[in-house]
């Protein structure tokens, strides 16, 4: 089996747990599917998994620990999973390495019912799943993961309805949370969001309507790289069924105000996606714009903290005139280079994966766009590297507002104590990373460079922000029943 690490020096951003993909209608449906998953590789690299099916050989399936490229690239593998209809599904580790994750813990998963078998790929958090588990433990069945997405093949099971779509619309009402999945039957791709349509689901066409291949993607740089047209987003509390005779959408869930994750736009998704018709690149230089508006500071440049600063830092120096410049290097194969890493180089954490132009940033005032501050600890690094290139002074920007609440609807995140904003203040937060200054987008801010010209919505908020705000569209019931306190709401916010 091949061995895989995740970057324990790489901690200190939230990560999306997972991308969904699936096609029908095409020949060699495996190969659309992994196309698909390498360009949604972003939202997983821990895990990937295939399944497909056809009249011959009934549903197939390849689990895979590692990244696409690595797998689902070989021939002798591809060829195990014939057939015009497939899914997939890539996964990142909840605990920075493959840990305690097992394979059976790999989606898509499978299930047999009297009617036929069908498969499921689910992006998101189930925040009732203990309760569920529980459930469904005591009255017999038989988990055979610790995924919380298998409780919506055993609801399924105990449905009493006719076909596969009808129970699935049975199973995902008596689940809480977030939730964006793909699925399949012997014929049928299906798709579906959350009422809340916090995560995301997009549906695209491949070739001329009348002959189309069909296919359902967590973003559009999905449908891009296996050149098919983006036909529009799955809506909050849809279902789709596409089979031969075409797409047939359904509501099967109660119309809500949408809440789509915001942080979709600061950070998870590929910035070449669009979201709500709107070019998630445009976003982020408009948090810059917004960010420089807010927040002017006396430099001589705004170099970005790469990847994901680099649209908001164009934006900053843009609004600014502060002249932009790639003060930091991103070193792109550190992952593949230390598979075992020794403790000595773990300690040299970022140095690793980002280097400081010298030549660039001595003697210079330097602003430093990052997307988010977690826990502070590369914040500090990368300052640390800055100085010690010889810049005069390191000013952060940071393109999202403090993250002072864990997320319970699909995102690996710190607990409360462990998130710098939940025990410091601005001004503590600047110290502790030892800059000049430090400064946050205001959530108004955020909202308005998100396409919000009035901001945001204090009564009915537009987006799910519950990682800055604390205000948490689904009660997270099971993480309430271990003791997680809500916030305090005020009798004017109310």
């Amino acid at each position: 089996m091949q061995q895989w690490l995740s970057h324990p020096f790489d901690d200190d951003k939230l990560r999306e747990e997972c991308g969904v993909f699936g096609v029908i209608g095409v020949q060699d449906a495996a190969n659309f599917v992994a196309l698909g998953l390498h360009a949604l590789q972003h939202r997983g690299q821990e895990a990937g998994g295939i399944i497909t099916h056809s009249p011959e050989q009934g549903f197939q399936s390849a689990h895979r620990f590692g990244l696409v490229r690595d797998n689902f690239t070989s021939a002798r593998l591809m060829d195990t999973l014939p057939g015009a209809i497939g899914i997939g599904h890539v996964r990142y580790s909840t605990a920075g390495s493959k840990g305690a994750t097992a394979m059976r813990d790999v989606q898509p998963f499978f299930g047999e019912f009297a009617m036929g078998g069908a498969a499921i790929a689910h992006n998101g958090n189930i925040t009732n799943a203990h309760a569920i588990r529980r459930e469904l433990i005591e009255r017999g069945s038989i988990f055979q993961s610790s995924s919380d997405s298998e409780c919506i093949i055993h609801l399924m099971a105990r449905s009493i309805q006719k076909n596969i779509p009808e129970r699935m619309k049975d199973a995902l009402r008596r689940i809480e949370g977030a939730f964006s999945i793909v699925a399949m039957t012997r014929t049928k791709l299906i798709g579906v969001r959350d009422a809340l349509g916090v995560r995301p689901l997009v549906l695209g066409r491949i070739g001329p309507e009348k002959d189309a291949g069909w296919v359902l993607s967590s973003e559009t740089c999905a449908l891009d790289i296996i050149g098919a047209d983006f036909i529009r987003e799955i809506e909050p509390g849809e279902m789709v069924v596409i089979d031969k005779t075409g797409v047939t959408s359904t509501r099967p869930f109660e119309r809500l105000a949408s809440r789509f994750c915001i942080f979709e736009q600061v950070y998870f998704s590929r910035p070449d996606s669009i979201l709500g018709g709107r070019s998630v690149y445009e976003t982020r230089h408009q948090i810059g714009v917004e960010l420089a508006r807010e927040a002017p500071v006396e430099a001589d440049l705004v170099c970005p903290v790469p990847d994901s600063g680099t649209p908001a830092a164009i934006g900053y120096s843009h609004e600014s005139g502060i002249p932009f410049a790639m003060g930091i290097t991103r070193n792109q194969y550190m992952g593949r280079t230390f598979i075992e890493p020794s403790e000595q180089i773990r300690n040299m954490g970022v140095r690793l994966k980002l280097n400081v132009n010298r030549a660039l940033v001595a003697g210079k005032r330097i602003v430093l766009v990052d997307d988010s501050v977690v826990r502070g600890t590369t914040s500090q690094k990368i300052k640390q590297m800055i100085l010690e290139a010889g810049a005069k002074e390191v000013h952060f920007r940071i393109a999202s507002p403090p993250t002072a609440w864990p997320c319970f609807y699909g995102v690996d995140t710190p607990e409360r104590s462990k998130l710098l904003a939940a025990n410091m203040t601005e001004d503590e937060m600047r110290d502790y990373i030892g800059v000049e200054s430090l400064k946050f987008i205001s959530l108004d801010g955020l909202y308005r460079a998100a396409g919000e010209s009035g901001g945001r919505k204090a009564s009915c908020p537009q987006f799910c922000d519950a990682c800055f705000s604390g205000e948490y569209p689904v009660a997270p019931t099971d993480m309430i029943a271990r003791g997680f306190e809500l916030k305090v709401q005020s009798a004017a916010a109310e």
